[in-house]
């Protein structure tokens, strides 16, 4: 039977018994963030697939890392409900959209007018791109809730 409450106790070092997989998963990271995308949208939508997924660790790294890029706090602030806030342009709400719509995957798939919607904002690469940033952050949200990695 599950529980509301979740232990804090970490179950297994990821990092220590699957080192390849671990520095392979850096590795496609790191390529995420030296992309076409930009840094601060690419934390962006680290920090809204985090929210969705409910990663602690996740939550705490891309919110820092935001804040030491000098993203506004009202943002950040307002970014589980950027549907509602105008703080948030076409381009990242086309991304924020994409990335809600890869990592709930409600129907089995992707509806075409979330992929039309950024067609304006992004050519072939960005778009794949985009796709592989939500990919690799939904991995290390559950790898990181799942194993139950602590703060640092």
């Amino acid at each position: 039977m599950s529980s509301s409450y979740v232990s804090h106790t970490p179950r297994v070092d990821y990092i220590k018994h699957a080192k390849e997989a671990f520095q392979a998963q850096v590795k496609l990271s790191m390529a995420v963030h030296a992309g076409s995308l930009g840094s601060n949208l690419v934390e962006l939508v680290f920090l809204r697939v985090s929210q969705i997924n409910g990663c602690a660790y996740c939550l705490d790294m891309h919110t820092t890392a935001l804040r030491k890029g000098g993203e506004d706090q009202r943002r950040l602030d307002t970014l589980a409900g950027w549907r509602d806030s105008p703080l948030f342009d076409g381009r990242e709400r086309a991304a924020l959209d994409w990335a809600e719509a890869l990592t709930r995957l409600e129907n089995g798939h992707v509806a075409d007018d979330v992929f039309e919607a950024l067609r304006p904002h992004f050519d072939d690469r960005g778009i794949a791109e985009l796709t592989f940033a939500v990919g690799v952050i939904n991995s290390w949200n559950r790898i990181n809730v799942s194993l139950r990695t602590t703060l640092p």
